[in-house]
C-alpha cells in the first residue's frame, strides 16, 4: 500500500497558467491599479503579552504601515512605520509591534503606501488578536494541526475551498500552532483528479503549483496557493499564528546533505532547495526568529502565553542526520541535532508556566518510513533498548524527569490521521523518564492515511486513533482534523479535543497540572 510520501513520487505535471474560477470571486486581485493594494490578506504571529508581529504583501514597491487600536473604531490609533516592501522579498514585510497591553483585544489595520508619495494609499486591510494574559486566572484555548495542499488535494471551489480554516476561525481561539508542512513544494496540482466513486474534485491551479519547486520564485509560489482561499485569508486576520516547518517545505524526506536521484528534479543538492526555501518561508510568515539579529534564521523559539503556558517550537529538519536504519549504538545529531537539544533543555528548565507544550513537527513512536531500509522520524520499529535518533529523546525525556519539570505534553501532525498516545514507563524498553501524552491530529488539507506502525521502545498505548483505512483518501472521503486545547484559569487543567471538520469531537482528554513528564 503507498504511503501519503511515495503518493507523491508519481505526481505528473498539470498545465501551467492560473486559474481561478469564478467561484472563488473574493480571490486576490492581480490587476495594477494606481496604489498599492494588500489583497493577499493579512497575518498576525508569534504574539505575546507585550508583542508581535504582523504580516501584509503588496502587489508593488510599497511602505507597510500598521495601526492598533482598543477599538474597531481605531480612535486613539498607535502607528507603527513598518519596511519597505520590494521584489527582494516578494513584495512581502512585517512590522514588529512592542508594548502591547497584556490579556487584551487588539485591533490592527494595514495601509500600503506609495513609497515616493506617500498620499497615495491602498485601502486599508484590518485583522485582530488577543494579547497573551499576565494573570494565571485567565483561561488559554488554542488549535493545532498541519499537512495543507499535499498529495494533489489542492483548493476546491466546488465545495467552498479550504472549509476547516472557517470552522476553526468560528471556534475563535488565541492562535493557531502549525505543526509544519504548510506547503507541499514536491506535490503537483492538477487541475482536475478522478475520485474511486467516479467524482471529480477540481482545484484552483497556478503555474509555481505545476510542477515540483526549485527556484526561489517557484518555493514563493507555493507559499502563496493557500492564500487564495478566502478562508485563509479570513482565519488569518483573526487567528494569529505560531508555525513551524517540516520536510514538504522543500521536499519529501529532506534532510542536509543529501543528493537526489529524482529526474522531477534539476537541482539536485538539498541544501541550496532548502536554503530557497527557508528564504520563502521566513518572508510568507511573520516569524520572530527568522528575521534580522542575534539568533535570526531560527524556526526553534519559545512562545511565552502567560503563566498558563509556554509554547516550545522545535526544528527536527534543520539540523538531524540522514536518514538511516536508525539502528546507530550512538547517535550525538539524532533529529534535533546536539545544539538544538541542550537549548530545549536549558529552555524547560527554565519555564515556570504551568503548562509546557513541545510543538514537535514529527511524532516519537509513530514509524514513518523513508524508502526500503530507512526511516523519516523518531522510531524504527524496534521496542528494544533506544537506538539512533531515539538516544536523544531518551536524553530528554531522563532530564525532564530528573529535574522534576511538571506539565510537559507533545503535540505534532506529519502522519495524516489522529490520534491520541499515552505513554509510560512501566510498558517501556527505556524507562528512566515519567508518563506523558502525545497527540497528532492533521491534515488540514491533503490526502489522508492509514495509521503508521508503533514503536514500543517508550511505552506508547494508542488510546486512541482514527485514519482511513485507504491510501491518500480525499479530503471529501477523510474529512480534515485539528485538535484544540484549552487551559483553565481557575484549576489549572488542561482538556485535550481532538477534533474533526463538522464540528464532531473525536476524542476528549482531561491532565491534571503539576505532575512530572504529564
Amino acid at each position: 500500500m503507498p504511503n501519503r510520501r511515495t503518493v507523491l513520487k508519481g505526481s505528473l505535471a498539470a498545465s501551467a497558467g492560473l486559474a481561478l474560477p469564478t467561484g472563488l470571486a473574493a480571490a486576490p486581485a492581480f490587476a495594477r491599479s494606481g496604489r498599492p493594494s494588500a489583497s493577499w490578506g493579512v497575518q498576525a504571529g508569534d504574539i505575546t503579552a507585550s508583542s508581535g508581529l504582523i504580516w501584509a504583501r503588496s502587489d508593488r514597491p510599497a511602505r507597510m504601515i500598521v495601526e492598533t487600536s482598543a477599538t474597531e473604531s481605531f480612535r486613539r490609533a498607535r502607528r507603527w512605520q513598518g519596511p519597505l516592501l520590494g521584489p527582494g522579498t516578494d513584495f512581502t514585510g512585517t512590522t514588529s509591534l512592542r508594548g502591547l497591553p497584556a490579556g487584551e483585544q487588539i485591533h490592527y489595520r494595514v495601509t500600503l503606501a506609495d513609497p515616493d508619495d506617500p498620499r497615495r494609499t491602498g485601502q486599508p486591510v484590518c485583522g485582530t488578536f488577543r494579547t497573551a494574559p499576565d494573570s494565571r486566572r485567565d483561561d488559554v484555548r488554542f488549535l493545532w494541526s498541519g499537512d495543507i495542499a499535499g498529495q494533489g488535494w489542492g483548493i476546491n471551489p466546488d465545495i467552498g475551498g479550504y472549509r476547516v480554516y472557517d470552522e476553526m476561525r468560528r471556534l475563535d481561539p488565541d492562535f493557531f500552532l502549525c505543526s509544519g508542512d504548510n506547503i507541499y513544494a514536491d506535490g503537483v496540482i492538477l487541475p482536475s483528479v478522478t475520485l474511486p466513486d467516479g467524482r471529480v474534485w477540481r482545484n484552483i491551479t497556478t503555474e509555481e503549483k505545476s510542477k515540483v519547486a526549485e527556484t526561489l520564485a517557484e518555493y514563493r509560489g507555493n507559499f502563496r496557493y493557500n492564500l487564495l482561499d478566502e478562508n485563509v485569508r479570513a482565519f488569518n486576520a483573526q487567528v494569529p499564528s505560531i508555525v513551524q516547518w517540516d520536510d514538504h517545505e522543500v521536499r519529501n524526506n529532506w534532510y542536509p546533505g543529501q543528493i537526489l536521484d529524482d529526474a522531477r528534479y534539476t537541482e539536485k543538492n538539498l541544501d541550496v532547495l532548502a536554503a530557497r526555501s527557508r528564504r520563502a518561508f521566513s518572508e510568507y510568515f511573520p516569524i520572530s526568529t527568522l528575521g534580522t539579529g542575534e539568533r535570526a534564521g531560527r524556526v526553534q523559539r519559545v512562545l511565552r502565553h502567560g503563566p498558563l503556558l509556554d509554547v516550545f517550537v522545535l526544528d527536527m529538519r534543520t539540523y538531524r542526520d540522514a536518514n538511516s536504519p536508525g539502528r546507530q549504538p550512538d547517535d550525538r545529531v539524532g533529529i534535533l541535532g546536539a545544539e538544538q537539544l541542550q537549548w530545549l533543555k536549558r529552555e524547560l528548565a527554565r519555564s515556570r508556566a504551568v503548562w509546557k507544550v513541545i510543538a514537535a513537527d514529527m511524532p516519537l513512536s509513530l514509524v514513518v518510513v523513508d524508502g526500503a531500509t530507512d526511516f523519516e522520524a523518531v522510531s524504527q520499529g524496534d521496542p528494544g533498548a533506544p537506538l539512533g535518533r531515539e538516544l536523544q529523546i531518551a536524553e530528554l525525556l531522563r532530564f525532564i524527569k530528573h529535574r522534576r519539570i511538571t506539565g510537559t505534553l507533545w503535540l505534532t501532525a506529519d502522519v495524516h490521521y489522529t490520534a491520541a498516545e499515552h505513554y509510560d514507563p512501566s510498558r517501556a524498553a527505556f524507562k528512566d523518564f515519567a508518563p506523558f501524552w502525545e497527540f497528532v491530529s492533521g491534515p488540514l488539507a491533503a490526502g489522508g492515511f492509514p495509521p503508521d506502525k508503533v514503536d514500543g521502545t517508550f511505552g506508547p498505548r494508542q488510546v486512541f486513533v482514527q485514519a482511513p483505512t485507504t491510501a491518500n483518501a480525499s479530503p471529501m472521503e477523510a474529512p480534515p482534523n485539528f485538535g484544540e486545547i484549552e487551559i483553565d484559569g481557575g484549576s489549572g487543567e488542561l482538556t485535550v479535543r481532538l477534533r474533526a471538520q463538522g464540528g464532531s469531537v473525536l476524542f476528549t482528554q482531561v491532565l491534571r497540572p503539576g505532575l512530572v513528564g504529564q
